[in-house]
C-alpha cells in the first residue's frame, strides 16, 4: 500500500527521495525491518497474552532430558510469523502482482488449517487436533490453486530466446549479448529449472513424451501432480522438523534466504542473462515478501531459540513449509527444494523410514524393530545424549552447505 502511496506522490510532488520506494532492494530492506520490529515487539505482547490465556503447550513424555520441563510453553505463536508476513508485505509489495497475491493466500490458507490444528489441540483438548486427512485435504487444495493459476494466468510468463522469423503472434523483444543480437518472447510454459540438465530446463509435458504425438496437451496432469507432491511434502517436512527449539524458524529463515537470492536473479534481465538462467518477469517482486519471510522467522527465532519462550505450533510450521514450497514453484526452481529443503527431507524420511520398517518387521516377526533411537531424527540425536542446542546449530550448518549447493547448481549443465 505504501508503495502505491509514495509512487502517487513522487509522480505529483517533488518532494526529495521519495522515488527510492521505486527500488525493490529498499523495500525488501524496510519488509525485513518492519517484519523484525513486529516479531520481536509486538511478539513479546502476544506471547504474554498466550500464557495470560493459558494457551500453553501439552508435552507427552517420551524419555527425552529436559522435555517435561516445556510443558505449559504458550503454544499458536506462528500467529507472529503470519503477522511479520503479511503486514509488511501489504505495506511495501505491489498487491496487484500475482506472484505476491498467490504467497499471500498460501500464508493466509495454510496458517488457518494449522491454527484450526492448534485451536482443537489447545482449547478441545484433543491431542490429536485436526484429522489428518483434513490437512492434506487443505494442502492438496492449495495446491490445485497454485498449480491452475500458473498454468492459466496470462500473466505468469517466461522469457524464451527465439530465432527469426517467428511465426507466433507474440512480440519479440530485442537486447544485444555482447556483440550478438538476442531475441527473446514471453511466452506460457510448463519449463522448470533443473540442474544437470540440458540448458537447466525441463519441460513437465516432456514426461508424457512415450504416449506420442499430442502429449503436450496433458501437461497441466503432470505439472498439477509435480506442484500437490512439492507443496504437501514440504508443509508436513517443516511441521516435523519443528521438534525442537528454533530449529525450524532457522532452517527456514536459511531456506528463505537462498530462495530471495534465487527470486532476485530470476526476476532481474541483467543478472538473469548474465548466469544465463530462465528470466521470469515480475517475479523480482516476490523478493520483498522473501525479505518479510526472512525478518519473521528470524524474528520469531529471538523467542523460539533454546531455551523457547513461545512454540510456533502447526499455525506456523505449515504456513512456513507451505510457503517455501509455493515460493520455489512460482520461481520455477522447484526442482531444486530436495536439496534446498534437505533437512525437512532428511526428517521426513526418517519417519517414514521409521514407521516402515517397524510395521513390516512386527507383521514378519511378529515383534517391531527400529532403525533410529526414536523418529524423526533430531530425536534420534537427543537420544544419543546431544544437547539440542547443538543439535539445531549443526543443522543449520547443513543447511547453509545446502543452500550454497543449490545456488551453485544454475551453473552446473
Amino acid at each position: 500500500m505504501l508503495y502505491y502511496l509514495f509512487n502517487y506522490l513522487s509522480k505529483n510532488y517533488s518532494i526529495p527521495g521519495i522515488g527510492v520506494f521505486q527500488y525493490i532492494t529498499f523495500r525488501m530492506a524496510m519488509a525485513v525491518i518492519v517484519s523484525l520490529l513486529i516479531t520481536t515487539v509486538y511478539g513479546r505482547r502476544l506471547i504474554d497474552y498466550l500464557r495470560f490465556k493459558q494457551v500453553g503447550e501439552t508435552v507427552r513424555n517420551l524419555g527425552l532430558e529436559g522435555q517435561m520441563q516445556k510443558s505449559g510453553t504458550p503454544t499458536m505463536g506462528g500467529i507472529i510469523i503470519i503477522l511479520g508476513i503479511v503486514i509488511p508485505t501489504l505495506l511495501f509489495a505491489k498487491l496487484d502482482n500475482v506472484y505476491i497475491v498467490m504467497m499471500l493466500v498460501t500464508t493466509v490458507w495454510l496458517g488457518a488449517i494449522g491454527f484450526l490444528d492448534d485451536y482443537i489441540k489447545v482449547f478441545k483438548k484433543n491431542k490429536e487436533g485436526l484429522a489428518g486427512k483434513f490437512k492434506i485435504t487443505g494442502q492438496v487444495g492449495l495446491a490445485l490453486i497454485i498449480g491452475w493459476t500458473m498454468y492459466f494466468h496470462t500473466n505468469i510468463t517466461i522469457r524464451q530466446e527465439v530465432k527469426l522469423p517467428v511465426q507466433h503472434d507474440v512480440p519479440v523483444d530485442f537486447h544485444m549479448r555482447g556483440d550478438k543480437p538476442v531475441y527473446t518472447q514471453d511466452i506460457k510454459s510448463t519449463k522448470t529449472t533443473m540442474p544437470f540438465y540440458k540448458n537447466n530446463e525441463f519441460d513437465y509435458a516432456k514426461v508424457l513424451k512415450f504416449l506420442g504425438t499430442g502429449y503436450e496437451q496433458y501437461a497441466l496432469l503432470v505439472f498439477m501432480l509435480f506442484v500437490i507432491v512439492i507443496i504437501t511434502a514440504v508443509s508436513n517436512g517443516a511441521n516435523i522438523t519443528d521438534g525442537i527449539d528454533g530449529l525450524a524458524t532457522g532452517t527456514s529463515a536459511i531456506i528463505g534466504l537462498t530462495l530471495a537470492i534465487l527470486a532476485y536473479v530470476s526476476g532481474n534481465t541483467f543478472f538473469a542473462d548474465y548466469l544465463n538462467i530462465m528470466y521470469i518477469p515480475n517475479s523480482g517482486e516476490l523478493v520483498i515478501f522473501a525479505g518479510a519471510f526472512v525478518g519473521a522467522c528470524v524474528g520469531f527465532l529471538w523467542y523460539n531459540s533454546y531455551p523457547a519462550q513461545v512454540f510456533m505450533g502447526d499455525t506456523g510450521s505449515l504456513a512456513i513449509g507451505g510457503i517455501i514450497a509455493v515460493f520455489a514453484i512460482i520461481i520455477r526452481k522447484e526442482l531444486l527444494v530436495p536439496v534446498l529443503c534437505g533437512v525437512f527431507l532428511v526428517e521426513n524420511l526418517s519417519v517414514i523410514m521409521q514407521v516402515g520398517w517397524f510395521k513390516y518387521t512386527k507383521k514378519r516377526f511378529g515383534e517391531g524393530r527400529r532403525i533410529f533411537l526414536m523418529a524423526p531424527l533430531h530425536h534420534h540425536y537427543q537420544k544419543k545424549g546431544f544437547h539440542e542446542s547443538k543439535i539445531v546449530t549443526r543443522f543449520w550448518i547443513i543447511c547453509i552447505f545446502l543452500a550454497i549447493i543449490t545456488v551453485i547448481t544454475l551453473k552446473l549443465r
